[in-house]
Parts: C-alpha cells; sequence; structure tokens
C-alpha cells in the first residue's frame, strides 16, 4: 500500500532505525533520534543502490503549490520519479547528481564576484589604500548584488549595460564610467585567467553619455594654494605618482606632458626642459 501522509507525521522513533515503504523504491527512513528521510531504492548495471532525497517535513511526501510564489515545491514522489526517469535513460541517479554538484560548483568558483576578488586580491597592493578601497567598494554596491553569482563566461553586454544604468539612474555617471572600466579590467583577467572568451564590456563603448567636463576657477589665496601644497606633499601613494604631483607646482605644465616626459628631454647644463608635442 502507498503511504499516506497521516501515516508519515505519526510515525513515532524506536530504538532501531526503521522503514515505511511507499512505491516504485521510495521509503521513508525513521530514525531513533526521530528524524525522517526519503529515500530511493534502485538498481543499476545489476547493483542495488540508494540515493537520499530530502528530510520530512521539508520534503512533504506529494508535491505542491507554494501558494505565496505560485512555485511548484516537489514533493518525494516527484523527486523519485525523476530518479526513475533517468534510469530510463540510461543514467545511474547518484552519478548525474555527483556530476550536477561538481558543475554548480565549477560556476561558482568562476562567478563574477569570484573572479573580481581574485583580480582585487592580486593587484590591490600596488594601489594607494584610498584608491582600492574605492574600487572594491564600488563593485560591492553597484556590480555584486546583481551580477555577482553569474559566471563570468556568461554576463552578456546587455546585462553588463543593465547593471551600468542602474548607477546611471541615481545620478553617478561619472561613477558608471569607472565601473564599466573596472569590469573590463575583471573580464580581461578573466580571458587571461582562462575563464571566458571574451570580455563584454568592449561591446559598450559609447553606450554610456559621457561625462562634462566642469571647469574650476584658478586658487589665487595663498592660504588655500599653501594647503594644497600641502596635500600634495602628504601623498602617500605610489612612488611614481608622488614624484609628478611635487614637481607639478614647478613646472606648470598639463599633465600628459610630464606624464610622457623621458631623461633625453632633460638639458642638465641648460637648466631647462624642452616639451615635446604630443601627436593627437
Amino acid at each position: 500500500m502507498p503511504l499516506a501522509d497521516t501515516v508519515i507525521r505519526n510515525a513515532k522513533s524506536r530504538d532501531k532505525p526503521y522503514r515505511l515503504f511507499d512505491r516504485g523504491g521510495l521509503y521513508l527512513e525513521v530514525a531513533p533520534s526521530g528524524g525522517k528521510w526519503w529515500r530511493v531504492k534502485y538498481r543499476f548495471a545489476g547493483k542495488e543502490k540508494r540515493l537520499s532525497v530530502g528530510v520530512y517535513p521539508e520534503v512533504p511526501l506529494a508535491g505542491r503549490k507554494d501558494e505565496s510564489t505560485g512555485d511548484w515545491i516537489d514533493g518525494a514522489r516527484d523527486k523519485r520519479d525523476k530518479v526513475r526517469r533517468l534510469l530510463a535513460e540510461g543514467i545511474d541517479p547518484s552519478e548525474y547528481r555527483k556530476a550536477m554538484k561538481s558543475q554548480r560548483g565549477q560556476r561558482a568558483a568562476s562567478s563574477v564576484e569570484v573572479v573580481a576578488r581574485e583580480w582585487f586580491a592580486k593587484y590591490a597592493p600596488t594601489w594607494a589604500p584610498s584608491h582600492s578601497e574605492r574600487i572594491i567598494r564600488r563593485f560591492e554596491r553597484d556590480i555584486f548584488p546583481w551580477i555577482g553569482g553569474r559566471p563570468v563566461a556568461e554576463v552578456t553586454p546587455s546585462e553588463l549595460l543593465a547593471v551600468l544604468h542602474r548607477v546611471e539612474g541615481r545620478g553617478a555617471l561619472e561613477t558608471a564610467h569607472r565601473a564599466l572600466s573596472s569590469c573590463g579590467r575583471v573580464f580581461r583577467y578573466a580571458v587571461a585567467t582562462g575563464r571566458a572568451e571574451r570580455d563584454p564590456s568592449g561591446d559598450l563603448r559609447g553606450a554610456l553619455p559621457p561625462v562634462k567636463g566642469h571647469h574650476f576657477a584658478s586658487v589665487t589665496d595663498p592660504q588655500q594654494l599653501a594647503g594644497i601644497l600641502r596635500a600634495l606633499d602628504g601623498y602617500e601613494g605610489t612612488l611614481t605618482v608622488g614624484c609628478a604631483l611635487r614637481l607639478a607646482p614647478l613646472v606648470f605644465v598639463r599633465p600628459g606632458e610630464l606624464r610622457h616626459a623621458e631623461w633625453s628631454d632633460i638639458g642638465f647644463e641648460a637648466a631647462e626642459w624642452r616639451v615635446r608635442r604630443q601627436e593627437s
């Protein structure tokens, strides 16, 4: 006779485990502790095997519809039927479950968040602490909640753009551009480490409106200028940037000219620097 829910509900624990059988190899094992485990007994390649399919009452006898979400909740009989279908296709249900679990683990190990944090851990030590803090906070606030769990190889340009539009929508267009740039570096890292085939951020060039530049008034007050010089002198980032910041107030050149300066441009005997015109 097939099991009834009242029989399962009223089943009491005993000194030793015992079983209540349904049909098609499904049975309920009642432990001395009172726990009730669903199992399916089957034969594959001439060997008898058993597969656990859940715990009662989390897994009921028969499936039902979740009234709050409308989703179907599989019961023990539904799970048994899936086992029988796999057997009919010549598949060992136990090995199939192991393969699916391994696949889920591999997908989780290659998620956007996992790869991004790995990239961050690799390169953050070379950045100023304030810069690295902004990078990881941007990912945690604007990227991970939406696509952090997605396999990095499966993220499409439209998915990434939808995330960036959320940032743009709150009036943070410049942050959206910076997030796009950081995501591009993570995707290229994923390509380099064999976890993705391409960088979807490359397809989004021009997808965000440009950031409008702002002009700032010159600082002419001596006290304000002194504060700027002290801030430059107190910079604690990389040596290269620190040297450039200390040199900039002495030569008054554009940042690009300072960045592309070479020793061959400096005439030490004449005490002059001949700035080369940058090609457009």
